[in-house]
């Protein structure tokens, strides 16, 4: 009997978080053709609302993860990232991009070019598909205010890399309008490309919140350099960002391994939530460290480039 009251009363606790969870609906748009391949798609998740009033959203974009080899945009370990922010007023948008990666030898210091190619294919795909929502935003009801950029491993990294292209007014941003600028990023696992050392901003980048597992050897967590080329991680870009001043929010997870470019989607979602609460909606100027370690999470070994790319 004690057993039967304590199930009810844990049933009569959840049945509202039941009743509101719905399953977003989810349309998919074609954004680009591209070099007689297959077209490059976007799958937009939203809750219906039943208003007379159509009312612009938030727009959360994802970019998927594999190494820019591998990966879909609709991968099932995504979903609850999805449909938490569909569920929260979001126009959630999850698209292609070009894997310029595929059948290529591990990257190194000295055989960087063909990351660096597939890096700029995938942000130019992802400039198309901001394009397309920018020139679509009526019909979808976005806010264009609120377009927020977020990513997992490849993904993090051409978020990242697009926010600072864009910032710095590089030749490939100009596929978007020069008043556009994305209002956050989210990188699980990411890094940035460059020729010219750690990465610097000729205007304020995005309110940045980033995750990276301090044991990532597939994408440095500080970085892999040669001189001025290199990848930059979460690490160094968050002391840059706290040297200038710049608005981030930087989950240092300790000990763990390139599985922080997934597990965040689903462990810290009220945590991402109020990210983007506190920094674009708000527009706090908080620069934030989080030391990060959970001694009941059994650290995945993380691959080394040479170990992912065969």
């Amino acid at each position: 009997m004690k057993l039967r009251n304590i199930l009810n009363l844990l049933l009569l606790w959840l049945f509202p978080l039941l009743l509101f969870a719905e399953t977003p609906q989810k349309q998919t748009y074609t954004f680009a053709n591209k070099d007689d391949a297959e077209p490059l798609q976007m799958d937009v998740y939203t809750i219906a609302i039943d208003s007379t009033e159509i009312l612009q959203q938030p727009c959360l974009v994802f970019v998927f993860g594999g190494g820019f080899k591998e990966g879909t945009r609709n991968a099932k370990l995504y979903k609850d990232y999805f449909n938490y922010f569909a569920n929260k007023g979001f126009t959630v948008v999850s698209i292609d991009y070009r894997l310029g990666m595929k059948g290529e030898k591990a990257p190194s210091m000295f055989n960087y070019k063909p990351m660096e190619n597939s890096i700029a294919l995938a942000v130019e795909d992802l400039y198309k598909a901001t394009s397309y929502l920018l020139n679509n935003a009526n019909e979808l009801n976005i806010d264009t205010t609120k377009i927020i950029i977020s990513g997992s491993s490849a993904g993090a990294v051409t978020v990242l890399q697009a926010d600072y292209e864009k910032r710095n007014n590089f030749e490939s941003s100009t596929a978007l309008s020069t008043p556009f600028q994305y209002a956050g990023v989210i990188a699980f696992s990411g890094s940035i490309f460059s020729h010219k050392g750690t990465p610097s901003y000729s205007i304020a980048p995005a309110p940045t919140l980033l995750f990276h597992g301090s044991a990532d050897k597939l994408v440095p967590y500080n970085n892999r350099r040669f001189f001025h080329i290199g990848m930059f991680g979460s690490n160094t870009l968050a002391k840059e960002f706290r040297k200038n001043g710049y608005p981030y929010l930087f989950y240092s997870m300790e000990g763990n391994g390139h599985d922080v470019s997934e597990y965040p989607m689903t462990d810290f979602l009220p945590e991402i939530e109020q990210f983007i609460t506190d920094y674009v909606f708000d527009k706090k100027q908080l620069l934030i460290n989080i030391n990060y370690r959970d001694k009941n999470r059994i650290p995945k070994k993380s691959d080394s480039p040479s170990d992912y790319y065969k």
